[in-house]
């Protein structure tokens, strides 16, 4: 089912900062040959750079706030496309767009499923700031199939269709049989341990009879 629909062209670059959130640093008017200058200043700072139409997104090293829940999904992931013998490449946070597109990210985790690929099928954004540059209107440049966002325990899925129309869906497109819900319930537990062992059992219970 379809909940929204959402056009790159009126996609605005930034987001609005909340008030219990810090927003990260904004550059603006910056060349792809000064992104790349700001890359070897900031390269042993552990900050990430974040890239489109001039502005520059320059975010803190990733705080447990953001590095566990990203692991979570990351894991949640990777064991349901096991459990179900679904073959998939984990590219992590691999760079994606050039110079020639006037966008650059890295996001949080992404994969190609079936094969390997140039651009990922998947990417996942953990959001744990606000502020800064919409990551989507990036992604939809950049022809990403599906972008997940993971924020406070819940999940979004974002599919790309013609036009460069982002449609936001109830449920993957790419990974059909996965509960988006189940996922982001086990996000959301304490202890990452037992939300991959919880989880796990889960879809081995619920896993469609093999045809004879």
């Amino acid at each position: 089912m379809i909940a929204q629909l959402t056009r790159p062209s009126a996609i605005p670059l930034l987001r609005e900062p909340e008030a219990q959130n810090p927003d990260p640093t904004l550059l603006h008017d910056i060349t792809w040959e000064q992104l790349e200058q700001l890359d070897i200043i900031l390269e042993h700072t552990g900050s990430r750079l974040t890239y489109i139409d001039g502005i520059v997104e320059i975010m803190a090293p990733p705080s447990e706030a953001h590095e566990s829940p990203k692991k979570t999904v990351g894991d949640l992931v990777g064991v349901f496309l096991r459990e179900r013998d679904i073959r998939f490449y984990s590219k992590g946070s691999e760079t994606q767009g050039k110079k020639k597109d006037g966008a650059r990210i890295e996001p949080d985790e992404c994969y190609n499923i079936g094969s390997k690929k140039t651009i990922p099928d998947l990417a996942i954004e953990v959001t744990v700031t606000s502020g800064g540059i919409n990551k989507l209107a990036i992604y939809a440049r950049l022809q990403i199939p599906e972008v997940w966002f993971w924020e406070d325990g819940t999940i979004e899925v974002y599919c790309l269709r013609e036009n460069e129309l982002y449609e936001k869906v109830l449920q993957s497109e790419l990974i059909p049989d996965i509960d988006i819900e189940l996922v982001a319930e086990h996000s959301r537990m304490n202890d990452q341990y037992d939300a991959i062992k919880s989880f796990t059992e889960k879809i081995r219970k619920n896993k469609p009879d093999s045809p004879a």
